[in-house]
């Protein structure tokens, strides 16, 4: 025991303590700071930021010390007021909104460099910033919680729904259907907008009714129209191309974003899309292809290359489908870990959140590329990505950090990977 507290041991085995002051290091994957106690423990303490001291209230969970912030004792230079009235009314959609927008890109460079040095075992990283976003009007897909009829976002580590009259970080034409959207008694909504196109979707769960009220150009679909094989999309531009979005097909949620990302894959990509030859196509393996945002993006147009797209998701490869019409690009409906890929010059993979994972790892690894690119949602994930690879005879060379989330921990890497010499 220190001077610190009285330990009170509570009936479900969670231990309760006094509060205590403790210095935040770094943000971590999840969002939350790792702080120390005077002592060197370990706790992680969400809300607050690198370089403060706060006072917490200690409850241990499964062996592991987390802090709530009771206060601020020594205030980060980068803390600001969060401009979103919500995050008052205790919204949980944007967890770092608390953060500086000008400090948010270096703390989750950060915070990339720091899990790929433990997870990955990269002893040296070189993690830099990509192509910069606008923090604000960004979005142009968002799922949300309905609550007497209106759009809400839940809680931090809560089932609560806080109502919303506003989003500052959705496009204004999403924004629009946020504020004067009715969705009668569906439980959910995801609401999607072609920035460029201008062409507005709704996808209400589990269905529509009455009460359902949008302007005339939205189309309105529910998840039973889905389950009878319903079509429905909006389409959006992108890196000078025309894309098919169905209501159940994964996009990136802004398409500068999306472009942007599109800008670091090719650069990474590098000298290896020179190789393209007619009478001998280089081969691109697209894994966790979607609608074919980077074969149709790297490939279109660029002769001597022909792709192998696997996705799992039935409307995603339809989509594929339809997008990639005018590329040399078979599109497989498949996951990747049973993915038979040919022999390939490069391989892209753009993953879920959890990653790759051993088995689609060995199944990359076969198609023996020269180099791969891994577009990695979040850093814990491209941490034991990286290892897997490595272990693999991959080298990592460089990881850019693309911030699609400003004002939230949510992060997007992308990373180089090239074949270690056999010589």
């Amino acid at each position: 025991m220190d001077d610190t507290g009285t330990d009170q041991a509570g009936p479900t085995g969670e231990r309760a303590e006094a509060t205590v002051v403790v210095q935040a290091e770094r943000l971590v994957a999840g969002g939350a700071a790792l702080a120390r106690r005077d002592d060197g423990r370990v706790v992680l303490v969400a809300g607050a930021l690198p370089g403060e001291r706060v006072e917490v209230a200690i409850s241990t969970r499964r062996g592991a010390e987390r802090g709530e912030v009771v206060r601020i004792v020594d205030l980060s230079p980068d803390r600001v007021v969060p401009s979103c009235l919500h995050v008052a009314d205790g919204c949980g959609g944007c967890d770092l909104m608390h953060l500086d927008p000008a400090a948010q890109v270096p703390a989750k460079i950060a915070l990339v460099g720091d899990a790929l040095r433990r997870l990955g075992r990269w002893a040296e990283p070189v993690v830099r910033p990509g192509p910069g976003l606008d923090p604000w009007g960004f979005r142009t897909t968002m799922r949300f919680a309905v609550t007497d009829g209106r759009t809400g976002l839940r809680r931090a580590s809560s089932h609560d729904v806080v109502a919303l009259d506003s989003c500052a970080i959705a496009h204004p034409g999403l924004d629009e259907l946020v504020r004067d959207g009715r969705f009668g008694a569906a439980r959910e909504v995801t609401l999607r907008v072609g920035g460029a196109t201008g062409e507005r979707l709704a996808l209400v769960t589990p269905r529509r009714d009455d009460g359902v009220r949008l302007p005339d150009d939205v189309l309105v679909i529910d998840g039973d129209d889905l389950a009878r094989g319903k079509r429905a999309w909006i389409h959006e531009e992108v890196a000078g191309r025309r894309w098919r979005v169905s209501a159940g097909s994964f996009f990136q949620s802004r398409p500068d974003g999306a472009a942007a990302l599109v800008e670091v894959v090719r650069s990474l990509a590098g000298d290896v899309l020179d190789r393209g030859d007619d009478r001998r196509p280089a081969v691109l393996v697209d894994a966790y292809s979607g609608v074919g945002l980077f074969t149709g993006s790297l490939l279109g147009g660029r002769s001597g290359w022909r792709a192998v797209c696997a996705e799992q998701s039935r409307s995603a490869v339809a989509d594929a489908r339809v997008n990639l019409a005018d590329v040399d690009a078979k599109v497989v409906a498949t996951t990747v870990e049973r993915l038979r890929a040919p022999r390939a010059d490069l391989v892209v993979a753009d993953p879920s959140r959890t990653g790759l994972g051993r088995a689609a790892a060995a199944a990359l690894v076969a198609a023996d590329p020269d180099r791969i690119v891994l577009v990695s949602c979040d850093p814990a994930a491209a941490g034991r990505d990286t290892a897997l690879l490595t272990d693999a005879g991959y080298t990592p060379i460089e990881a850019v950090v693309v911030d699609l989330f400003p004002h939230t921990h949510h992060t997007e890497t992308v990373i180089r990977f090239d074949r270690a010499s056999r010589g």
